[in-house]
């Protein structure tokens, strides 16, 4: 866990960790797949990545990008995840539309989330798909990606990507299962705002009933796990 002092603070760290990865990678001499969050927090880090130093730092052309979850809406939809990432990262870095994977949130989700699926077997490798980073958010129900609490994705078993109907939202996601997320070499989670202080601290210190909180079930095989923090969000820490 690392605490910063504030949004900018946490944007910067998490551009950080991102060029980290993405340098680790490189010095492998693998391409770097990193799976995107949607919100306004990740979209910070989108920005800062997109300005020097990290622009300049970062071998762009060996990035491939993945989504950890979406809505189920057209990419140009203004809740779209993949909008989000296309305005604030992919389109002032003129990222190639052929190193983007993006969840097809305007199709039906169970299909969608079988094409996801077979997209993740082809372009990442090991069984389950190994990613280099996957970038997390907490929502104020202990949700993360769109693993939020009591819904079926929770229990998906062996798949890689699951269509998830949400209750609260009457609506359908396509989201990353435990399965993927926690087969991946480093897991960042992002958390801004004092809204946000109860729930992290109830996942951190595994206060009673903790276990109820899909963030909780985060817990990389074989990776790393990092929680950034500005002190709002830190504050019953």
């Amino acid at each position: 866990m690392h605490v910063v002092p504030d949004p900018d603070s946490l944007a910067l760290s998490a551009a950080d960790e991102f060029a980290s990865a993405a340098g680790r990678a490189a010095r492998e001499r693998r391409l770097f797949r990193v799976a995107l969050a949607g919100g306004s927090t990740p979209r910070g880090l989108y920005q800062r990545l997109t300005r020097p130093p990290h622009r300049g730092a970062i071998r762009w052309e060996r990035v491939r990008f993945f989504w950890g979850d979406e809505r189920c809406v057209p990419p140009d939809h203004e809740r779209s995840n993949f909008r989000m990432a296309r305005e604030a990262l992919l389109g002032p870095l003129e990222i190639p539309a052929r190193h983007v994977f993006r969840m097809k949130g305007e199709e039906d989700p169970v299909d969608a989330a079988r094409t996801y699926e077979e997209t993740l077997r082809r372009q990442a490798g090991g069984r389950p798909p190994r990613l280099d980073l996957v970038i997390l958010g907490l929502g104020p129900d202990g949700h993360t990606a769109s693993l939020f609490p009591g819904t079926a994705a929770l229990e998906s078993g062996r798949r890689l990507v699951a269509a998830n109907f949400v209750p609260g939202f009457e609506e359908w996601r396509i989201t990353l299962t435990y399965r993927t997320i926690n087969a991946a070499r480093r897991i960042v989670f992002l958390v801004a705002g004092e809204e946000k202080a109860s729930i992290a601290a109830k996942v951190l210190k595994r206060e009673r009933g903790f276990e109820e909180f899909p963030a909780s079930r985060v817990a990389p095989r074989r990776g790393t796990l990092l929680w950034l923090l500005d002190e709002a969000a830190a504050s019953k820490l």
